[in-house]
């Protein structure tokens, strides 16, 4: 790996996250009145997209917004234009890593057709949204918070608004629990942000649609699972090698099972939630491959899970996948909404490196004589991979993400000796179930918590 091409710094984008931050501060304070300094947010995001086929509708957006007027499709226009500029970065600092690792890229498919969720629901959920900006984070207080409760559950049942009810839902939790803003000292500006714009996208019609183009036919090699929880809500999602049947070039894919879960379900008590709906948790649990006949897939490499289409392999070391299929494989187009820099995740596989941890506890791989952050936080607890393991590894299949302005690397598996003898330490080794006895004691406990909440349920029904 060029690990040279990962601190050198990327042209304009120093520009493009500052006038994101400006109108992120904006979102502070709120729009309905907005002060010079939100006004200047806006405006200020307008100039940055002034040479694109944004630049009138946003141009429009940020004059009203300056007026205290804004309406409806001006937030979005907003939303918009933030969403452009993110993107724009995301695909300069993509590049960058892919080139790094020395991985093509297919081209970006274009707009396709997908299910149209009901247009009622979109447009309460836009008017909940375009509150938010006017009230701004300072602003909040349970009553507007309260707001979306009945338009998400009029959205979970219905599986082509999911993704939009999921998240609304999540983001009114995380604001509900920071009620009255007016107390608060600092802000999440662009977690806030980031969730805002992204809701308000996802409430035009079509914008949210991953339609599937064709189907996978062939063997899924496992690399790693990526854990992420939320108080509300949990994912996996398994990042892998797919070699078609046809004996074209391997392409790296995702396959991924989200669920709602209550906050007294944590650690590896979430995999009893996971498990049931996907197979491959407990294939790649296990270290074993997957025949994939007929399996449903997106443009962007995303499979849409069906066990009806997937049957066990032979057993697929993960490291060997790593160092024999991985350098080849291709990766996928990105879809336009997940275009954000917190959404790089290149799969890499490193090695030969030298590991430090320093006196706060922050690991750093050396390799080729530079220095890359490890992202440790991002270890589960579900798992057996410890912050520990990893500082002793010598070899690691990671993710190349970008935080906090510069690259580092998310681990997934990490090599690292144990008694003389060269041992694989996976953060999804759980994910098929556990003889581990800090596992056992955690599925047993999120066991006994499934209990207690299907007795209360069961009450409350018969009440």
């Amino acid at each position: 790996m060029r690990a040279d091409l990962l601190t050198e710094p990327v042209e304009g984008l120093d520009e493009a996250m500052a006038a994101v931050d400006a109108f992120d501060r904006a979102l502070v304070a709120g729009l309905i009145r907005p002060q010079p300094a939100e006004t200047a947010g806006a405006t200020r995001l307008a100039h940055a997209v002034s040479g694109t086929p944004l630049a009138g509708r946003v141009a429009e957006a940020a004059e009203k917004a300056a007026a205290g007027a804004a309406g409806e499709d001006h937030f979005v226009a907003l939303a918009a234009a933030r969403t452009a500029l993110l993107g724009s970065v995301h695909d300069a600092l993509l590049a960058r890593a892919e080139e790094a690792v020395g991985r093509a890229r297919e081209d970006a498919p274009g707009p396709a057709a997908g299910a149209q969720p009901a247009a009622n629901l979109l447009t309460a959920a836009r008017a909940w949204l375009a509150d938010l900006a006017r009230c701004g984070w300072q602003g909040l207080d349970h009553e507007v918070v309260s707001g979306v409760a009945e338009v998400v559950s009029a959205m979970l049942p219905d599986p082509a608004m999911r993704r939009l009810a999921t998240l609304l839902d999540g983001f009114a939790a995380e604001l509900a629990a920071s009620c009255p803003g007016a107390s608060m000292e600092t802000y999440p500006e662009r977690r806030w942000a980031d969730l805002w714009s992204r809701g308000m996208l996802l409430t035009v019609p079509g914008a949210g649609a991953a339609p599937v183009v064709g189907t996978a036919d062939g063997r899924l090699l496992p690399l790693g699972i990526d854990v992420h929880e939320h108080a509300t809500a949990a994912q996996a999602q398994v990042h892998a090698v797919f070699e078609p049947a046809d004996g074209s070039t391997p392409r790296l894919v995702r396959a991924s099972v989200s669920v709602p879960k209550p906050d007294t379900v944590v650690g590896a008590g979430i995999w009893q939630l996971l498990r049931p709906h996907m197979s491959l948790l407990t294939a790649a649990g296990e270290g074993r491959s997957m025949i994939l006949t007929g399996m449903p897939v997106t443009a962007e490499g995303d499979l849409v899970w069906s066990d009806e289409h997937a049957r066990p392999g032979e057993p697929a070391e993960a490291f060997a996948t790593a160092r024999v299929s991985l350098p080849t494989a291709a990766a996928q187009a990105t879809a336009p909404l997940d275009r954000h820099p917190a959404r790089i995740a290149v799969p890499v596989f490193l090695e030969g490196y030298t590991a430090r941890t320093d006196d706060d506890g922050a690991v750093t791989f050396t390799v080729a004589g530079l220095e890359l952050a490890v992202d440790t936080d991002r270890v589960p607890a579900a798992g057996p991979l410890t912050p520990e393991a990893v500082a002793k590894s010598g070899a690691c299949i990671g993710l190349i993400r970008w935080d906090a302005g510069e690259f580092g690397v998310q681990p997934l598996a990490v090599e690292t000796t144990v008694r003389k003898k060269v041992t694989a330490v996976h953060a999804g080794a759980w994910a098929g179930g556990t003889a581990d006895k800090a596992g056992v004691r955690a599925e047993k406990a999120a066991t006994d918590a499934a209990k207690v909440l299907t007795e209360r349920a069961g009450r409350l029904l018969r009440k």
